[in-house]
């Protein structure tokens, strides 16, 4: 193994769920993509997801197995009392 790809391994770490920064201005939902899965049902999937959820993309993680961790978000409604 060369020493450049030595010095890169310790870099390369993939995130936990409890690194994400979550904001209390939003509910998270957590979609995990199996590596089967194709690019276009992947998209299929996210846009209703979008469409019929009023979701939004926040994040997007590739595992090196090929799946897929997606983070969705929407923003949190609060009503106050107005009496």
């Amino acid at each position: 193994m060369s020493d450049n790809v030595r010095d890169l391994a310790p870099r390369v770490r993939p995130t936990s769920a409890e690194a994400t920064p979550f904001s209390a201005d939003y509910e998270y939902r957590i979609i995990n993509l199996p590596r089967g899965i194709s690019r276009s049902q992947a998209r299929q999937q996210l846009t209703e997801q979008a469409e019929y959820g009023r979701w939004e993309l926040a994040r997007v993680q590739l595992s090196f197995g090929g799946g897929r961790r997606v983070w969705l978000r929407r923003r949190i409604m609060r009503v106050e009392r107005t009496i």
